[in-house]
């Protein structure tokens, strides 16, 4: 099963995956990319993702293909249902399933823990990328957030915000 949860030993390697998946130049030879953005090269570091594991309500689940890590997705079990966040594939390996796999799931992940909803952020200006979760069934809610003034991760280049994408888990 290429899918599975990840544990502390995959740190190292889930850093690497997402940093290039959103920031610097690698991540433009992907779609998913937040370079022209955010600045900076980090998503996320090794801290934040020890963190992440240490919380027994969250799962970092990971695709694995040739003994390599080329897909995460964060996910945490809230009051308002399932958080989905980081959703991260290679940039080498976008559209090729991976995602689409790794979305499907989460929805099992909901499922299993009786999460009714599935909600995630997504900045507003990712309109490439709030089609393709429209396609998989979710939908932007008429929440906003306002996008994160730590800078410990980068900083916004132009005004941003996120707005607010769910899926009904019937």
């Amino acid at each position: 099963m290429p899918i599975s949860t990840a544990t502390i030993k995959d740190i190292p390697a889930l850093v690497t995956l997402i940093n290039s998946a959103y920031r610097g130049e690698a991540s433009k030879k992907g779609w998913t990319t937040e370079a022209n953005l955010v600045s900076g090269e980090l998503r996320t570091d090794a801290a934040a993702l020890a963190e992440i594991m240490e919380n027994p309500e969250a799962t970092i689940l990971k695709y694995t293909s040739d003994g390599m890590i080329t897909g995460s997705v964060y996910l945490e079990n809230q009051a308002a249902g399932l958080y989905l966040g980081m959703l991260t594939v290679s940039p080498t390996q976008q559209a090729n399933g991976i995602g689409k796999k790794l979305m499907a799931a989460s929805e099992e992940h909901a499922k299993q823990h009786s999460c009714p909803r599935i909600f995630m952020n997504v900045i507003s200006l990712r309109q490439e990328l709030i089609e393709w979760y429209e396609r998989i069934g979710y939908r932007q809610t008429a929440e906003r957030k306002p996008f994160p003034s730590d800078t410990k991760f980068g900083a916004a280049t132009v005004p941003l915000e996120f707005i607010i994408m769910e899926k009904i888990m019937v």
